[in-house]
Formats: C-alpha cells, sequence, structure tokens
C-alpha cells in the first residue's frame, strides 16, 4: 500500500505518495486512481522538508528519490523537464524537439500535464512559443504563482 502525506503550502494543500522508499506523486490538485494510506515516513518527512524549502526560497534542486511511472515517452519528457534550470522556462516546441518528438508540441504536452510529481518534476516552466501560460493540471494561478517565485528567487541559492 502506497503512503500519502498532505502539507499545507503558499499555493494550497499538497499531496506527497509514496511507495515504500521511492516517491511516486505530488499532487496540488485533485488526482483520480490513487489508494494511499496516510502515514508519516522518512520518505514523506524528507520530501515535506525540501517542499517547504522550496516555497521559502531557500531550495532550488530537489534531491528525493523518485520513481516516474509512464511510458518510454512519458519519462523520456518528464526525464527533459528535470533538465530546465530553476527559474527559466521553455516552451512545448522545444520540449518537443529536445526530447525528438515528431509527433510534436501537443504530444509533449500531454506527456506534460500526465506528470506525477509535479512542482520537482518541474512541468511548470514549460510555457507557450508565444509566452502565454498554456495548461497546467494545478490550474493557471498556480503555474503564474511558481512561475513568479522562482522568477524572484533565481538569483538567490542558499541551500
Amino acid at each position: 500500500m502506497m503512503q500519502m502525506k498532505t502539507i499545507v503550502t503558499p499555493i494550497g494543500p499538497i499531496r506527497l505518495i509514496g511507495d515504500g522508499d521511492v516517491l511516486v506523486g505530488l499532487y496540488t490538485g485533485e488526482e483520480q486512481g490513487i489508494t494511499a494510506e496516510p502515514a508519516e515516513t522518512p520518505l514523506l518527512s524528507a520530501t515535506a522538508e525540501q517542499v517547504d524549502a522550496f516555497f521559502i526560497g531557500r531550495l532550488q534542486d530537489f534531491d528525493l528519490p523518485m520513481r516516474l511511472d509512464g511510458t518510454p515517452f512519458q519519462r523520456r519528457v518528464w526525464d527533459t523537464l528535470l533538465t530546465i534550470p530553476y527559474g527559466q522556462t521553455i516552451s512545448y516546441k522545444q520540449l518537443a524537439d529536445q526530447v525528438g518528438s515528431i509527433a510534436g508540441f501537443r504530444a509533449v504536452g500531454a506527456a506534460n500535464g500526465r506528470n506525477p510529481i509535479s512542482i520537482i518534476v518541474p512541468c511548470h516552466r514549460v510555457i507557450a512559443h508565444d509566452g502565454k501560460l498554456g495548461g497546467y493540471g494545478g490550474g493557471l494561478p498556480r503555474k503564474r504563482w511558481l512561475l513568479d517565485h522562482e522568477a524572484a528567487h533565481a538569483g538567490m541559492r542558499l541551500i
């Protein structure tokens, strides 16, 4: 059985989902189909500490064991998201080019939207080619908040 911990953040409650010693989910919205028991595990405590540090501007790079469950294409997209520097953005087209997607930006947008570990796997850093926010599973106000937060702290590296 997976474990779950809910934490309070500036963008609302976040549910952390662990499977033993790996993080498998971080959700800002209501996800469907996840069965987890509330628990306090070392992994979920460490995740909560790092997420809290991120939200106060003291952490830019997460260091947590994760398992990204998805198709090979989705995992390729999510692995590429992990290379987007803190405080920076790329377009869906740039992401498609980086993963070598002949299917294009819509396919990477769909994979981006299925990211199970948001914030840590920074899907919020992907925007439309014209600079507009595009979609975000947690809602556009959360995406705007995350981008503004990172921009404000991008030059500051305390941890």
